[in-house]
Protein backbone atom coordinates (compact mmCIF):
# COMPACT_ATOMS: atom_id res chain seq x y z
CA UNK A 1 0.00 0.00 0.00
CA UNK A 2 1.27 3.69 -1.11
CA UNK A 3 0.47 6.73 0.36
CA UNK A 4 -0.06 9.81 -2.09
CA UNK A 5 -2.28 13.29 -2.42
CA UNK A 6 -4.29 14.90 -5.13
CA UNK A 7 -4.83 18.60 -5.41
CA UNK A 8 -6.16 21.17 -7.67
CA UNK A 9 -3.29 23.72 -6.78
CA UNK A 10 0.08 23.40 -8.86
CA UNK A 11 2.77 22.11 -7.30
CA UNK A 12 6.41 23.81 -7.27
CA UNK A 13 9.81 22.19 -7.00
CA UNK A 14 9.58 23.21 -3.02
CA UNK A 15 5.98 21.94 -2.42
CA UNK A 16 6.63 18.53 -4.42
CA UNK A 17 9.64 18.11 -2.41
CA UNK A 18 8.30 18.64 0.50
CA UNK A 19 5.27 16.62 0.00
CA UNK A 20 7.35 13.32 -1.27
CA UNK A 21 9.49 14.33 2.04
CA UNK A 22 6.39 13.77 4.33
CA UNK A 23 6.16 10.50 3.33
CA UNK A 24 3.94 10.55 0.05
CA UNK A 25 4.59 8.33 -2.82
CA UNK A 26 2.51 9.91 -5.48
CA UNK A 27 0.72 12.89 -6.78
CA UNK A 28 -2.51 13.05 -8.77
CA UNK A 29 -2.82 16.41 -10.58
CA UNK A 30 -5.59 17.38 -13.59
CA UNK A 31 -4.94 16.72 -17.24
CA UNK A 32 -7.00 19.52 -18.63
CA UNK A 33 -7.23 21.95 -21.14
CA UNK A 34 -5.04 26.03 -20.85
CA UNK A 35 -8.94 27.41 -20.20
CA UNK A 36 -8.77 25.66 -16.22
CA UNK A 37 -5.06 27.08 -15.78
CA UNK A 38 -5.50 27.06 -12.09
CA UNK A 39 -5.61 23.47 -11.65
CA UNK A 40 -3.83 22.49 -14.80
CA UNK A 41 -0.71 20.25 -14.84
CA UNK A 42 2.11 21.06 -16.48
CA UNK A 43 5.33 20.00 -18.10
CA UNK A 44 7.75 22.00 -15.58
CA UNK A 45 5.34 20.65 -12.34
CA UNK A 46 5.62 17.11 -13.76
CA UNK A 47 9.44 17.65 -13.77
CA UNK A 48 9.16 18.86 -10.23
CA UNK A 49 7.17 15.76 -9.24
CA UNK A 50 9.30 13.37 -10.51
CA UNK A 51 12.54 15.21 -9.24
CA UNK A 52 11.30 14.82 -5.91
CA UNK A 53 11.11 11.02 -6.22
CA UNK A 54 7.16 11.03 -6.57
CA UNK A 55 4.99 8.95 -9.61
CA UNK A 56 2.18 11.24 -11.13
CA UNK A 57 -1.35 10.12 -11.47
CA UNK A 58 -3.42 11.79 -14.44
CA UNK A 59 -7.18 12.69 -13.96
CA UNK A 60 -9.56 14.59 -16.62
CA UNK A 61 -12.17 16.90 -14.79
CA UNK A 62 -13.93 20.06 -16.14
CA UNK A 63 -16.90 20.03 -14.24
CA UNK A 64 -18.42 17.74 -11.24
CA UNK A 65 -21.44 16.19 -13.16
CA UNK A 66 -19.57 16.40 -16.91
CA UNK A 67 -19.95 12.31 -17.34
CA UNK A 68 -23.84 13.02 -17.27
CA UNK A 69 -23.38 14.17 -20.82
CA UNK A 70 -22.82 10.84 -22.47
CA UNK A 71 -20.63 9.62 -25.10
CA UNK A 72 -20.82 13.18 -27.14
CA UNK A 73 -19.03 14.78 -23.54
CA UNK A 74 -16.59 11.66 -23.56
CA UNK A 75 -15.63 11.71 -27.27
CA UNK A 76 -14.64 15.98 -26.31
CA UNK A 77 -13.32 15.10 -22.89
CA UNK A 78 -11.11 12.59 -24.33
CA UNK A 79 -9.92 14.41 -27.13
CA UNK A 80 -8.59 17.58 -25.05
CA UNK A 81 -7.13 14.73 -22.67
CA UNK A 82 -5.36 13.04 -25.30
CA UNK A 83 -3.84 16.69 -26.69
CA UNK A 84 -3.12 17.28 -23.37
CA UNK A 85 -1.15 14.07 -22.90
CA UNK A 86 0.79 14.02 -25.59
CA UNK A 87 2.18 17.53 -25.36
CA UNK A 88 3.30 16.97 -21.51
CA UNK A 89 5.08 14.08 -22.23
CA UNK A 90 2.84 11.72 -20.91
CA UNK A 91 4.41 7.89 -21.32
CA UNK A 92 2.26 5.69 -23.74
CA UNK A 93 0.44 2.93 -21.79
CA UNK A 94 -0.14 5.15 -18.56
CA UNK A 95 -3.53 5.57 -17.35
CA UNK A 96 -5.73 9.06 -17.64
CA UNK A 97 -8.83 9.25 -15.11
CA UNK A 98 -12.07 10.58 -16.01
CA UNK A 99 -13.79 12.31 -13.03
CA UNK A 100 -17.29 10.85 -11.95
CA UNK A 101 -16.93 13.87 -8.92
CA UNK A 102 -20.78 13.51 -7.55
CA UNK A 103 -23.62 11.35 -6.10
CA UNK A 104 -24.25 9.14 -9.07
CA UNK A 105 -27.47 7.40 -9.28
CA UNK A 106 -27.64 4.02 -11.25
CA UNK A 107 -30.13 5.84 -14.04
CA UNK A 108 -26.84 7.45 -14.76
CA UNK A 109 -24.59 4.88 -15.31
CA UNK A 110 -25.32 4.37 -18.88
CA UNK A 111 -24.17 7.43 -19.62
CA UNK A 112 -21.70 7.33 -17.37
CA UNK A 113 -20.18 4.21 -19.25
CA UNK A 114 -20.71 5.79 -22.89
CA UNK A 115 -19.13 8.93 -22.14
CA UNK A 116 -16.10 6.51 -20.80
CA UNK A 117 -15.75 3.83 -23.81
CA UNK A 118 -16.10 7.41 -25.98
CA UNK A 119 -13.32 9.02 -24.36
CA UNK A 120 -11.28 5.95 -24.09
CA UNK A 121 -11.60 5.65 -27.80
CA UNK A 122 -9.54 9.32 -28.51
CA UNK A 123 -6.71 8.45 -26.10
CA UNK A 124 -5.00 5.44 -28.28
CA UNK A 125 -1.95 4.14 -26.21
CA UNK A 126 -3.44 5.23 -22.71
CA UNK A 127 -5.15 3.15 -20.75
CA UNK A 128 -8.82 4.51 -18.95
CA UNK A 129 -9.45 4.89 -15.62
CA UNK A 130 -12.42 6.29 -13.62
CA UNK A 131 -12.76 8.16 -10.58
CA UNK A 132 -15.86 8.11 -8.69
CA UNK A 133 -17.95 6.81 -5.65
CA UNK A 134 -18.00 3.01 -4.15
CA UNK A 135 -21.59 2.71 -6.66
CA UNK A 136 -19.70 4.10 -9.96
CA UNK A 137 -16.54 1.83 -9.11
CA UNK A 138 -18.44 -1.22 -8.89
CA UNK A 139 -20.77 -0.61 -11.86
CA UNK A 140 -18.47 0.28 -14.26
CA UNK A 141 -15.72 -2.41 -13.10
CA UNK A 142 -18.42 -5.08 -13.78
CA UNK A 143 -19.58 -3.36 -17.20
CA UNK A 144 -15.87 -3.52 -18.05
CA UNK A 145 -15.50 0.42 -19.02
CA UNK A 146 -11.99 0.84 -18.20
CA UNK A 147 -9.07 -0.80 -16.52
CA UNK A 148 -8.45 1.33 -13.89
CA UNK A 149 -10.50 2.26 -11.08
CA UNK A 150 -9.75 5.67 -8.49
CA UNK A 151 -12.29 5.55 -5.77
CA UNK A 152 -13.53 8.28 -3.24
CA UNK A 153 -14.82 8.06 0.01
CA UNK A 154 -17.35 10.69 -0.74
CA UNK A 155 -20.72 9.45 -1.70
CA UNK A 156 -19.29 5.55 -0.54
CA UNK A 157 -21.09 4.90 2.59
CA UNK A 158 -18.88 3.42 4.28
CA UNK A 159 -18.21 0.92 1.60
CA UNK A 160 -14.31 0.09 -0.25
CA UNK A 161 -14.52 -1.79 -3.62
CA UNK A 162 -12.07 -4.46 -4.03
CA UNK A 163 -11.65 -2.91 -7.67
CA UNK A 164 -10.45 0.04 -6.48
CA UNK A 165 -6.76 0.51 -7.38
CA UNK A 166 -6.75 4.01 -5.62
CA UNK A 167 -8.60 4.80 -2.59
CA UNK A 168 -9.06 8.34 -1.78
CA UNK A 169 -10.36 8.44 1.62
CA UNK A 170 -9.68 12.15 3.47
CA UNK A 171 -10.40 15.38 1.67
CA UNK A 172 -8.84 19.53 2.39
CA UNK A 173 -5.66 18.37 4.78
CA UNK A 174 -2.69 20.70 5.12
CA UNK A 175 0.30 18.75 3.88
CA UNK A 176 3.10 21.42 4.31
CA UNK A 177 1.27 24.40 3.94
CA UNK A 178 -0.91 22.90 0.28
CA UNK A 179 -4.20 21.50 0.49
CA UNK A 180 -4.55 18.18 -0.46
CA UNK A 181 -6.63 15.25 -0.43
CA UNK A 182 -5.22 12.07 1.14
CA UNK A 183 -5.22 8.54 -0.70
CA UNK A 184 -3.36 5.39 -1.11
CA UNK A 185 -3.27 2.54 -3.72
CA UNK A 186 -2.82 -0.78 -3.84
CA UNK A 187 -1.20 -1.49 -7.31
CA UNK A 188 -2.08 -1.09 -11.21
CA UNK A 189 -2.58 2.36 -10.64
CA UNK A 190 -1.29 3.63 -14.20
CA UNK A 191 0.92 6.41 -12.96
CA UNK A 192 3.92 7.59 -14.99
CA UNK A 193 6.87 10.20 -14.62
CA UNK A 194 8.74 12.15 -16.72
CA UNK A 195 11.61 9.81 -16.88
CA UNK A 196 9.28 7.13 -18.70
CA UNK A 197 8.91 4.21 -15.55
CA UNK A 198 6.27 2.63 -14.07
CA UNK A 199 3.78 2.77 -17.43
CA UNK A 200 1.52 -0.24 -17.67
CA UNK A 201 2.70 -2.93 -20.07
CA UNK A 202 1.05 -2.57 -23.29
CA UNK A 203 0.08 -6.15 -25.27
CA UNK A 204 0.85 -6.29 -29.14
CA UNK A 205 -2.92 -7.58 -29.37
CA UNK A 206 -3.93 -4.17 -27.67
CA UNK A 207 -1.06 -2.03 -29.66
CA UNK A 208 -2.33 -3.59 -33.00
CA UNK A 209 -6.04 -2.29 -32.13
CA UNK A 210 -4.45 0.54 -31.67
CA UNK A 211 -2.31 1.15 -35.07
CA UNK A 212 -5.44 -0.05 -36.33
CA UNK A 213 -6.72 3.33 -35.48
CA UNK A 214 -3.89 5.31 -35.73
CA UNK A 215 -3.80 4.03 -39.69
CA UNK A 216 -7.38 4.93 -40.25
CA UNK A 217 -6.59 8.36 -39.10
CA UNK A 218 -3.49 8.40 -41.17
CA UNK A 219 -5.49 8.24 -44.51
CA UNK A 220 -7.77 10.60 -43.08
CA UNK A 221 -5.17 13.25 -42.21
CA UNK A 222 -5.09 16.20 -44.92
CA UNK A 223 -1.15 17.32 -44.40
CA UNK A 224 2.16 15.43 -44.48
CA UNK A 225 2.95 16.85 -41.08
CA UNK A 226 -0.54 15.00 -39.53
CA UNK A 227 0.52 11.79 -41.13
CA UNK A 228 4.43 12.18 -40.15
CA UNK A 229 2.82 12.54 -36.54
CA UNK A 230 0.31 9.63 -36.68
CA UNK A 231 3.79 7.25 -37.84
CA UNK A 232 5.78 9.00 -35.01
CA UNK A 233 2.97 7.68 -32.71
CA UNK A 234 2.28 4.17 -34.34
CA UNK A 235 5.79 3.52 -33.86
CA UNK A 236 5.48 4.52 -30.09
CA UNK A 237 2.96 1.92 -29.75
CA UNK A 238 4.89 -0.26 -31.11
CA UNK A 239 7.73 0.23 -29.09
CA UNK A 240 5.73 -0.17 -25.77
CA UNK A 241 4.77 -3.41 -26.79
CA UNK A 242 8.29 -4.51 -27.87
CA UNK A 243 7.00 -4.56 -31.64
CA UNK A 244 9.87 -3.30 -34.02
CA UNK A 245 9.09 -0.30 -35.76
CA UNK A 246 7.79 0.19 -39.34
Amino acid sequence: MTQGIDCSSPLTEQTATAIAKAGYKFAARYLVPDTYAWKRLTPSEAQAITAAGMQIVSVFETSANRPEGGAPAGQSDGTAAYKEARSIGQPLGSTIYFAVDYDASPSDFNAIEAYLRAASAQIPGYQTGVYGSYAVIEEMAKRKACRNFWQTYAWSRGKTSESANIYQYQNNVQVVGVTVDLNRSFGNEGWWNTNGEEAVTMTADDANKIIKFLSAAWFAAINQQDKDEFNRLANEVRKAAGLPPQ
